[in-house]
């Protein structure tokens, strides 16, 4: 299955609470961070979420 890779480029200061609680449950804490996640639908909507502020790309 395929990945995600996910960096966070963006601060979380003056966002909304629920984007805010997106980010932290990705599990990115600040700005540079990166993470890997598998590309499901559920990953794909909170990255929607939050797409201002991060960036993805997909991994083999």
């Amino acid at each position: 299955m395929a990945q995600l890779k996910i960096q966070q480029h963006r601060s979380t200061i003056g966002c909304k609470p629920n984007q805010r609680d997106t980010v932290r449950s990705l599990g990115l804490k600040r700005i540079g961070d990166v993470v890997v996640k598998e590309d499901r639908p559920e990953i794909r909507g909170m990255v929607h979420t939050v797409r201002h502020l991060v960036t993805v790309e997909e991994v083999n």
